[in-house]
């Protein structure tokens, strides 16, 4: 098991250069390792351990009822998850199934390990798309200037490089940044459609999930159904039709336990509220965007955060005289540069801008 985790080793390793923020790391590196991790937890248990398991019919070999149990489904009656248990069924969900027609089908488990893996590559992808796009923009800029400690000439020769880069590419920047805020806005798309995919994928049961074990948790637990049994069943019923001694076939309902859906339903109620956490922070870091392009003083409050060094008049004037995509290459430097050098550029920056403004004025008679 300790060697199939190496595998994460080269996605959780520590970048020195970071080209996205916090939110977006929860999605493409937090979530994508844990669903890896659940993935490879819940397909080696059912290959290693036995994720099945159905009580002995006479004649029927146990190996080739719980693989075909396993392979062909199992169900449970809709009505018996309402039902005493001890009283009218021996356990939720299982009870006389003769002339029922509400039987809920359960062959979602076989494939629990494959979606989980594809849930991992879609939250993996918007970062993906990014660093295509961004072209390891910030790790040639940082590679160039950043410095541990040097000399007043050469910390003068790393600002001039930097300040005379965003001088030349000013305005060039436009699509580097939008193309950022597009990656996030796919970031919110995915996890709202993973709802939508896990709903499909659990026949209606995911969406209302969380809200329902919540409130199973507040009431009195004998009046209601368990929401992770009825979304998760570990006992179900399978029906094997053999030929009899006659050459008539013959129907034959087995109990089958599944030890599976203990850890299912554990991973899906985690996975709900990180769902929820991710939808809410992601929703708020878009409305930033928003008030980034919208508002002056919104890009003004997120440099003053970045530039620490910096007099807040200096990044006033930064702010007012950059286009957005400027502005976000700037922001993005805020977390990568020393703040020695962020302090010097800036100061270079407002000389060239306010020099450039007062040339552009008309002049007076």
């Amino acid at each position: 098991m300790i060697y199939l985790f190496q595998a994460f080793k080269g996605l959780v390793k520590v970048r020195p250069v970071s080209i996205d923020n916090t939110v977006f790391r929860l999605h493409w590196l937090f979530t994508t390792v844990f669903l890896l991790a659940f993935s490879i937890l819940v397909t080696t248990s059912q290959y290693v351990g036995n994720p099945i398991h159905c009580m002995p019919i006479g004649g029927v070999p146990d190996d080739l009822l719980e693989s075909f149990c396993w392979i062909h489904s199992t169900f449970s009656v809709s009505k018996a998850f309402n039902l005493p248990v001890s009283q009218e069924i021996p356990y939720p969900g299982v009870s006389n199934s003769n002339g029922v027609s509400e039987r809920n089908y359960h062959s979602y488990y076989q494939w629990v390990g494959f979606v989980l893996f594809l849930q991992a590559l879609l939250f993996y992808t918007p970062y993906y798309l990014w660093k295509i796009w961004e072209g390891r923009l910030l790790v040639t800029i940082c590679n160039i200037i950043q410095i541990v400690i040097v000399s007043d000439e050469e910390l003068r020769k790393k600002t001039a490089d930097l300040t005379h880069y965003i001088l030349k590419h000013r305005g060039h920047h436009k699509y580097y940044a939008f193309k950022y805020f597009l990656c996030e806005l796919l970031c919110l798309m995915n996890v709202i459609g993973q709802f939508y995919l896990l709903d499909l994928f659990l026949d209606g049961r995911f969406f209302t999930y969380g809200f329902e074990l919540m409130q199973f948790s507040q009431r009195d637990q004998k009046d209601v159904v368990d929401p992770m049994t009825s979304a998760f069943p570990r006992m179900t019923k399978c029906e094997f039709h053999v030929y009899g001694s006659s050459g008539d076939v013959r129907k034959h309902n087995s109990l089958c336990l599944l030890p599976q859906n203990i850890v299912n339903e554990k991973i899906y109620i985690f996975m709900w509220f990180w769902f929820v956490i991710l939808t809410t922070s992601t929703i708020l870091v878009l409305c930033s965007r928003l008030g980034v392009i919208c508002v002056f003083k919104v890009r003004l409050y997120f440099l003053r955060s970045r530039f620490r060094f910096t007099e807040e008049e200096q990044l006033r004037i930064i702010s007012q005289n950059v286009d957005i995509g400027d502005w976000f290459l700037l922001y993005m430097l805020g977390q990568n540069v020393d703040q020695l050098i962020l302090r010097e550029t800036v100061e270079e920056l407002v000389k060239v801008l306010e020099t450039r403004n007062k040339a552009s004025l008309p002049n007076v008679v």
